[in-house]
């Protein structure tokens, strides 16, 4: 799929959906300047280009059942184009691992991992970390509480 270059207009939608996902439709096009029709042709048109990939809510700590969070690092036994392909591939196939970034610095992975409680991210990181294909070390961090989180940019 050949890229999509958004103009001011998908940059302002996108930064209202991070915001503010359920707003209306009739809202969005008011406050972007269009028509409710063009707006919905441009969401509709961010979805198909996976521009915007889907939409969730977003859980307060005081929600039930509040997981933990583990942010785990990630460092491969080669750094080759071969080994981070397998590895990105595999993690994709895994829903327990919620997000994946390939960083720069000490480790070559870093991966948010949530569970129910202790018992339940050590089962994730015995049958499931442990066997990605081509690490060679696995760091976990435990989330002691949420901070700060955002969905989109509010600068």
């Amino acid at each position: 799929m050949r890229p999509h270059k958004l103009d001011e207009i998908d940059q302002r939608l996108l930064r209202m959906l991070q915001r503010h996902g359920r707003r209306s439709n009739v809202d969005l096009a008011r406050d972007l300047g269009v028509s409710p029709s063009a707006c919905s042709r441009r969401i509709r048109l961010l979805e198909s280009r996976g521009v915007i990939r889907g939409y969730q809510a977003v859980l307060g700590a005081a929600a039930p059942e509040t997981p933990l969070v583990a942010l785990v690092s990630v460092t491969l036994e080669k750094q080759t184009e071969e080994f981070m392909r397998r590895f990105e591939a595999a993690v994709r196939h895994h829903p327990e691992i919620e997000e994946c970034y390939l960083m720069t610095g000490g480790s070559d992975y870093v991966l948010k991992v949530s569970s129910a409680d202790t018992k339940a991210y050590e089962a994730i990181h015995s049958t499931v970390l442990s066997r990605l294909p081509g690490v060679a070390r696995l760091t976990s961090s435990f989330a002691l509480r949420d901070v700060a989180k955002t969905t989109g940019s509010d600068r």
